[in-house]
């Protein structure tokens, strides 16, 4: 943990990046089905981002912020929010929502090997168990007939490779970066620049806007929900993770957030939770297990001396 962690804090933190994130995909099919993909995550991104700001400014922060901070929270802006989500957005047109959670999930694993590659730090045998437990669980989910044979699935699955690694980079990135110190002028940044961003590129790609007049019921609460709690309470917490713990756990939660997609796709949208699915979910929970406690497991620890 870095200085000034909180435990409690922290706890709820990883409950808003596991559950909340999860919960997002759902939100977002749902939302998706009527609205232009970037035109949808612009509004969210970007009216989260002024609610943030008014936030900080109602707890007596100030949103002053230097150059190059504000530099650093629109490149952060762009690759978790214009780019990382945006674009994961555009594929759930083509591709199921769990089934986006569950290729997600590798996420750990690239973290992990840009840590690697562009940090030179060592990744820890505990940590490969995990993410090897984690793809064993991704392979046994996403090798079902009834999700790969989709319309589309390839490019749509190609396209959420892509955001993995700018996400992998963004969660390295912001590690590093000099960012405002203050988590909610920090995220509403980050939301704003990321939110304006995709606004210009739903422009450029000429997407048809909609007035939230003209939405159904269950896109506005959609919408709502995106806002407050996918946006600012999770995104703030990510941001907060980001600084107290390392990259790579705090990647963990894609391994939870496909289990809550799953869960949720089959209670609101009837999508199908087979016995392998279940199966899976149990060893990507176990991945989670051994990349959070690492080398704290006395018997795997006597394995790898011994081996």
């Amino acid at each position: 943990m870095g200085k000034s962690s909180n435990p409690v804090l922290i706890i709820l933190a990883y409950f808003s990046i596991y559950v909340i994130w999860g919960s997002t995909y759902l939100l977002n099919k749902i939302a998706v089905a009527e609205l232009p993909p970037f035109m949808l995550a612009g509004i969210r991104f970007g009216f989260a981002g002024i609610l943030i700001f008014g936030i900080a400014k109602l707890s007596g922060h100030s949103i002053v912020i230097s150059w190059r901070q504000l530099k650093n929270t629109t490149i952060a802006g762009f690759l978790f929010l214009t780019f990382g989500n945006g674009v994961v957005v555009w594929a759930l047109k083509w591709v199921d929502s769990g089934f986006a959670a569950l290729e997600i999930s590798a996420l750990p694993l690239v973290v992990l090997l840009l840590m690697r590659f562009l940090q030179g730090k060592k990744i820890q045998k505990m940590s490969i168990v995990g993410v090897v437990l984690g793809f064993i669980g991704i392979y046994l989910l996403v090798s079902q007939k009834q999700i790969i044979n989709q319309e589309n699935s390839v490019l749509g699955m190609l396209m959420i490779f892509a955001c993995m690694l700018s996400w992998g980079y963004g969660s390295l990135f912001v590690g590093k970066a000099d960012l405002p110190r203050n988590y909610l002028v920090n995220t509403g940044y980050q939301m704003f620049t990321g939110g304006v961003m995709l606004i210009i590129s739903s422009l450029l790609l000429g997407e048809k806007w909609i007035s939230p007049i003209h939405w159904s019921s269950a896109v506005q609460y959609s919408m709502l929900l995106l806002i407050v709690f996918g946006s600012i309470v999770a995104f703030t917490s990510f941001n907060y993770l980001l600084r107290v713990v390392s990259p790579e756990k705090v990647a963990t939660s894609t391994y939870v957030n496909p289990i809550i997609a799953l869960g949720l796709g089959w209670y609101f949208l009837n999508e199908q939770v087979t016995s392998q699915s279940i199966v899976a979910a149990v060893i990507l929970l176990t991945g989670v297990f051994f990349i959070n406690t690492k080398k704290k497991i006395v018997v795997f620890s006597r394995f790898f001396r011994q081996g």
